[in-house]
C-alpha cells in the first residue's frame, strides 16, 4: 500500500520588513480593538482582518487562526508590560522600594492600555488553550534576571532574591491582578488595590530583607 502523504505545512511569514511589521502591528491592534467591544463571542479571523484594514489571506499569512492570534496579542502586551517593570526596577521615577514596587503594580494593573474586556478575553483564551506555561517562559526569565540583578549596583535599595522567593512574591501579586480581571472586579484599576498589592509586596520584602538568612535555598 502506497505511504498516505501528508499536506505540507504552511510556514507563517515572518515581519521582518517595517511594512510588514506595520501590517502586523494593525492586525494585533484590530484583535484588541474587536475583543474590547465584544470580547471573544464576537473574535473571528474576518472580523479582525476587517478592522484591521487588511484581506483575510493577508492576515493567514501571519497567524495560522484566531488561536495563534491570541497568544500573538498576549504576547505583545506582555512585552510592553514587563518593558515597563523593567524601568519601575531601575527607579527612575522613584528610587525607593515602595516606589518601585508601586511602579511596577501600576504597570501590570493596567497592561493592555486599559482594555479590560480585551485583557480578560485574553487571558481566558490562553488558560483554556494551556498556553499559560509557554507564555509565561519569558517573564520567568525576566523576573530570574531581575531577582540576580536586585541586591547590588542601582538596585541595591532591594534585598537580593532566591529562586523560592522570586516564585512567591511574583505569583502572589500577578496571582491577585488575574483574579482581579477575570472575576471583573471593579476595583481593579483603582488607587486602593494597588496599595493592597504594593502593601503585599513590600511587606514580603520588608520580611526577607529583616531577616535575609532564612530560606535561602536555590539548589
Amino acid at each position: 500500500m502506497a505511504a498516505r502523504r501528508q499536506a505540507p505545512e504552511v510556514k507563517r511569514r515572518i515581519p521582518r520588513q517595517s511594512r510588514a511589521a506595520e501590517t502586523v502591528a494593525a492586525i494585533l491592534e484590530g484583535a484588541a480593538q474587536i475583543l474590547e467591544a465584544g470580547g471573544l463571542a464576537a473574535f473571528t479571523t474576518n472580523a479582525v482582518a476587517e478592522r484591521a484594514g487588511v484581506s483575510i489571506g493577508t492576515l493567514y499569512q501571519y497567524f495560522a487562526d484566531k488561536n495563534a492570534l491570541l497568544l500573538a496579542l498576549a504576547r505583545r502586551e506582555m512585552e510592553v508590560a514587563l518593558a515597563e517593570v523593567g524601568r519601575a526596577l531601575k527607579g527612575e521615577a522613584d528610587p525607593t522600594i515602595e516606589g518601585r514596587v508601586r511602579a511596577m503594580a501600576r504597570a501590570m494593573i493596567h497592561a493592555f492600555r486599559g482594555r479590560q474586556r480585551a485583557r480578560k478575553a485574553v487571558v481566558q483564551a490562553i488558560l483554556a488553550q494551556g498556553s499559560g506555561i509557554e507564555l509565561m517562559a519569558p517573564v520567568a526569565a525576566f523576573i530570574a534576571a531581575a531577582g540576580a540583578q536586585v541586591g547590588s549596583g542601582p538596585l541595591a535599595v532591594l534585598p537580593a532574591l532566591s529562586r523560592e522567593q522570586v516564585f512567591v512574591v511574583s505569583r502572589a501579586t500577578l496571582g491577585a491582578i488575574r483574579a482581579a480581571v477575570l472575576e471583573e472586579q471593579p476595583f481593579l484599576r483603582s488607587r486602593a488595590f494597588e496599595d493592597e498589592i504594593v502593601r503585599l509586596a513590600v511587606a514580603y520584602l520588608g520580611a526577607i530583607t529583616a531577616d535575609p538568612g532564612r530560606s535561602r535555598t536555590t539548589a
